[in-house]
């Protein structure tokens, strides 16, 4: 080890690649999230990218950054601000310097701040260091660019390529600063390049350059970081983002239940990588259609429902909008359909590569006549595979299009998962037409729960017409009678009523809280590291987080009417605190709202929860 290096013990530690879109600094945070997650540490990431397809070189807009925390023990959040920058161009250290702590080590090429690049980044002077107000001793300033063309330099690979290696340098200095085995970091390079391994070895040669140059470099910035690895329970564990998490989810759903998985999706951010991975997968009998729009996508998995399949969707909240015509369709016509609905800010195009919870009425109201749809939320970019399998399991049983509701910062966000046994989830039965019905059996018949039986077209005995008219309930023929009508409104909406799902699970000091934290979905972590917070420093404080949103669990009203202070915290403007006033009588919650594109700061949640409760 090199002398004069400060070493420094540590439960978790941030830090933030930031650099140019083409600067490679979400792969650099990739790996290095890997590498961590396989010594047992724990992780929670925040991909937090420009929505331009590249934005001009060296510019302010154009800023690329990948966020990382990660602990000997459970970490809830990214982190609010990092403990480690790297700055590959003035643009990433004007931008993110605020993502910083005050101490924050910042690691910067000083080959890429030229007078030129620092005027890209409007900055005043070629003093940055003094006018961003940065400490002098906080900066391993290192000219990356050059040492990577020396390493490569016997290579014959041409500049280009050369300078797409600069990544890895910084992520090899990074990987010293916390005593990383770079041999994850090897395997990976080795498998994402496998089809050109000459460009392989060329990262793992910079890789190292990098791990070397840390190792032998005298920096008052230059300090080791050593974070003890937690016990895992044993197993296999993978470094996924939500999004692979909800396509194996799916995958797993589609096994369980004996059935064709099949996907019909159009291309949006952030859903895509859904399509992606579920077309990798024809092996497993998974079937996916990229087709001409959204109205097609839906309605193409609703036909594939029609035919016995277990039928997906997946878009944003744009594409739900075109997609409201055919998921009412699947409501009167009571099929099973997953639509997956992965958040971003709005309205409109708005925010395509940031995170919002903003969708929640609109999957909730959002389609003409009265229309019950289950919706239910993932917490976490790992519990996206729970919440896939059951939102399939729910559709399934239930003959109902089911909502899956994630967003952005999970879809994106990565975590360690430990890969589940199927065995261990619970069986999925669809309510297939007994055979005994044969011959007496109308298309609206339901079992003693009030779901309408399945007859997969091709079943001799059962063959019968379904569509968007209003049907009779006794005979399945197209019916205006107005009894009729009113009854089969009332029999939709209760068998979504029916469905049976777990109780709210209030955490933290459930039996003496002054205050209960109320969420949903993806902020989770940060209203759960909020509450660890405030306990620490004295406070009794609980929190309940909703993952089934309809049918609310039947619990409810006695959690939220417990407690002398609920503030409901959620990122838009208060539609899960307005559904919570509908549904439960007197209930006047306090709410904390935003609508920022960005995760919860918990700091910022603490001091709103802390003023709450001195009042």
């Amino acid at each position: 080890m090199a002398h004069n290096v400060t070493i420094k013990k540590t439960k978790n530690i941030v830090v933030r690649f930031s650099g140019d879109s083409g600067d490679g600094m979400q792969l650099a945070g990739n790996i290095f999230s890997t590498v961590s997650a396989t010594v047992g540490n724990s992780i929670s990431t925040f991909p937090d990218f420009p929505a331009d397809i590249r934005a001009p070189q060296g510019s302010l807009t154009g800023v690329s950054g990948f966020q990382v925390h990660i602990g000997a023990q459970k970490v809830y959040t990214p982190g609010d601000q990092c403990d480690v920058l790297v700055a590959m161009n003035p643009a990433a250290f004007k931008t993110q310097l605020r993502y910083a702590k005050q101490n924050a080590t910042i690691i910067i090429d000083t080959d890429a701040f030229s007078k030129k690049e620092l005027q890209k980044a409007e900055f005043k002077t070629d003093d940055y260091l003094t006018e961003m107000a940065v400490n002098p001793d906080r900066v391993i300033a290192c000219p990356l660019t050059t040492m990577v063309k020396d390493a490569l330099a016997d290579t014959g690979m041409d500049v280009k390529s050369i300078l797409k290696c600069r990544n890895m340098f910084a992520l090899g200095l990074v990987c010293w600063l916390f005593s990383r085995d770079l041999d994850v970091a090897f395997n990976f390079l080795r498998e994402k390049f496998r089809k050109k391994p000459a460009i392989a070895e060329a990262n793992i040669k910079v890789l190292q350059a990098g791990y070397d140059y840390g190792h032998n470099t005298h920096s008052a910035a230059m300090n080791v970081y050593r974070i003890e690895s937690q016990q895992k329970t044993p197993g296999r564990y993978m470094d996924i983002t939500g999004n692979k998490a909800t396509a194996y989810g799916f995958i797993a759903a589609a096994e369980k239940a004996g059935l064709q998985l099949y996907l019909g999706s159009y291309p949006i951010t952030p859903a895509t990588d859904v399509l992606h991975e579920l077309s990798k997968h024809k092996s497993l009998g998974v079937k996916t259609v990229q087709c001409e729009d959204e109205i097609s996508g839906c309605a193409s998995a609703l036909g594939a429902a029609f035919s016995g399949a277990l039928a997906v969707t997946s878009t944003s909240g744009p594409g739900i909008c075109l997609k409201s015509e055919a998921m009412n369709l699947a409501v009167i016509m009571e099929l099973p359909l997953v639509v997956l609905d992965v958040q971003r800010g709005g309205p409109a195009t708005g925010l395509p590569t940031k995170s919002e919870q903003t969708d929640l009425l609109q999957v909730l109201f959002g389609r003409n006549g009265e229309s019950p749809m289950p919706v239910i939320a993932a917490l976490s970019p790992t519990d996206c595979f729970d919440a896939a399998y059951e939102a399939a399991k729910m559709a399934l049983e239930h003959m109902t299009p089911v909502v899956l509701l994630t967003d952005a910062f999970l879809a994106n966000g990565s975590a360690a998962f430990k890969l589940p046994k199927l065995e261990d989830y619970p069986d999925i039965n669809p309510p297939y037409v007994p055979e005994e019905l044969r011959g007496s059996w109308t298309p609206y018949m339901r079992a003693e729960n009030g779901t309408r039986y399945w007859a997969v077209p091709g079943r001799e005995g059962f063959t019968h017409i379904l569509g968007g008219l209003e049907k009779d309930n006794k005979t399945g023929a197209i019916s205006t009678n107005p009894e009729n009508h009113d009854l089969m409104t009332r029999l939709r909406a209760e068998k979504i009523a029916k469905i049976q799902v777990p109780d709210l699970e209030v955490e933290g000091d459930k039996d003496e809280a002054d205050l209960l934290i109320v969420g949903f979905g993806s902020t989770y972590g940060h209203l759960h590291a909020a509450m660890d917070e405030l306990r620490d420093t004295g406070y009794k404080v609980a929190l309940a987080q909703f993952r089934y949103i309809n049918p609310l669990p039947a619990n409810t009203e006695d959690v939220l009417k417990r407690y002398p202070k609920v503030v409901v915290a959620e990122q838009n403007m208060g539609q899960l605190a307005a559904y919570l006033r509908m549904k439960v009588d007197n209930f006047v919650p306090q709410q904390f709202n935003q609508v920022k594109g960005q995760p919860f700061v918990v700091s910022e949640l603490t001091s709103y929860f802390t003023q709450l409760l001195q009042k």
